[in-house]
């Protein structure tokens, strides 16, 4: 198909199509003269990726590049994959310092108080730990019966996605690497809801 289908099938414009080949977000097309090319359903399928991470999850074309770049090429270390993944996602916070002994008391206490691996290295460790700082700094520290309940019902979430983890070492990175950049925004929406109905559940408001 030519660049104008391609904008139909995607609903994207001609010049955000350009914009992504030029960024070098979306692989180029089979050339079909010095002016043209011509786009296949892959194409479709990674524009419609590159609409989710920029448009609905909200990441800039860098950050969305790190992560296509991760699915491009995976590696053979899913573990590994999916921490630079995670990475790339927001909240950004800073590494920890070489010389800082234990750089994140807090997410590491969190973290051996629910039975769960503390690897520094992983980026969620960081940005744990900022956001259990910045809950004191609010005077509404998370409690161990509150850090014990989320726990619980994340690692069920968890289990469930890596059940259906495709067997396909290239798949299986794919699908936890977007997984994680799209899944996110839909379980802290579900979040919000669920308040949403458990209050008018229990009439308050009215």
């Amino acid at each position: 198909m030519r660049i104008s289908a391609l904008a139909t099938a995607t609903g994207l414009s001609v010049a955000t199509i350009k914009f992504y080949l030029r960024e070098g977000l979306l692989h180029p097309g089979v050339a079909t003269s010095a002016t043209q090319a011509s786009y296949d359903d892959a194409h479709v399928r990674r524009l419609r990726l590159i609409r989710s991470l920029i448009g609905s999850v909200g990441l800039s074309v860098q950050q969305a590049r790190a992560i296509l770049d991760l699915v491009d090429e995976p590696g053979d270390d899913l573990y590994a994959t999916l921490g630079r993944a995670v990475s790339a996602l927001p909240p950004t916070v800073e590494p920890p310092r070489d010389d800082d002994p234990d750089p994140f008391p807090r997410a590491r206490e969190a973290l051996e108080s629910l039975g769960q691996v503390f690897d520094p290295r992983f980026a969620a460790v960081a940005q744990l730990e900022s956001a259990l700082a910045a809950a004191d700094a609010a005077g509404m520290p998370i409690s161990a019966e509150r850090l014990s309940a989320y726990g619980a019902r994340l690692r069920d979430i968890a289990q469930y996605d890596l059940d259906r983890m495709p067997d396909d070492p290239h798949a299986a990175v794919e699908y936890t690497v977007l997984g994680t950049a799209v899944y996110e925004p839909v379980i802290l929406a579900l979040r919000r809801l669920a308040h949403q109905d458990v209050a008018a559940r229990r009439g308050l408001g009215r």
